[in-house]
């Protein structure tokens, strides 16, 4: 009978022991976090960037409108597909009478702002100033580059760009775009060279319609 008893005991404890003691199943094992996916530079042209920007300037002034567009120069890209990785945009707000300045970013580097949308302080509008004259997004129907055949890059290389670009795969090509006030049109000035304040050639284009305006060597 104390043999019995005994036994029982020990199965007991030899059972409690095999409930503390077991392995942990697969859901309780810590797994080792996803690596984060590499960071992918990314470019756009002109007008993909600045409807990104125009966003970010609709949240701080509901009757903001764009005054200028400008591709950023960086060691990344040439600009010679009518992208850039950085643009720059300036927005006017009439109600508020204070000028904003945007920049989208698709990349990571010293000379780069963080990747998405940022803006600098506000500034003071004059409506007179005409390097500030405000234009409606409607009016920009013609993009820097693309797949379109009327783009911004394709007049211009049309027009003495094409033989630059061919010569110096490495020049740059750089793209403002700003509302005339005298031709009442919002023009593409397309600059190629080495840097945008040095172009060899610089082609205008008609942002709303295509067609070329002038070049200037």
């Amino acid at each position: 009978m104390k043999n019995a008893r005994f036994l029982l005991a020990l199965l007991f404890l030899i059972a409690l022991v095999g409930c503390n003691s077991s392995t942990p199943n697969s859901s309780t094992v810590a797994k080792p976090a996803p690596a984060a996916p590499a960071f992918q530079p990314t470019f756009l042209t002109g007008r993909e960037a600045l409807q990104k920007m125009y966003i970010a300037a609709r949240s701080w002034a509901p009757d903001a409108k764009p005054y200028s567009l400008q591709s950023i120069a960086t060691k990344e890209d040439t600009g010679q597909d009518g992208k850039s990785g950085i643009w720059g945009a300036g927005f006017a707000s009439a109600s508020k009478g204070k000028l904003k300045v945007f920049s989208w970013s698709g990349l990571k580097s010293e000379d780069a702002p963080e990747p998405g949308v940022s803006s600098r302080p506000e500034d003071t509008y004059n409506p007179a100033n005409v390097s500030t004259a405000a234009f409606e997004m409607a009016y920009l129907k013609i993009d820097s580059g693309g797949p379109e055949k009327d783009t911004a890059l394709a007049v211009a290389e049309q027009h003495g760009g094409e033989k630059l670009i061919k010569a110096d795969k490495t020049t740059g090509v750089y793209y403002n775009l700003t509302w005339n006030g005298r031709e009442n049109k919002l023009l593409w000035r397309v600059l190629i060279g080495p840097q945008p304040n040095q172009p060899k050639l610089a082609v205008d284009v008609d942002a709303s319609t295509g067609a070329f305006i002038k070049t200037e060597k």
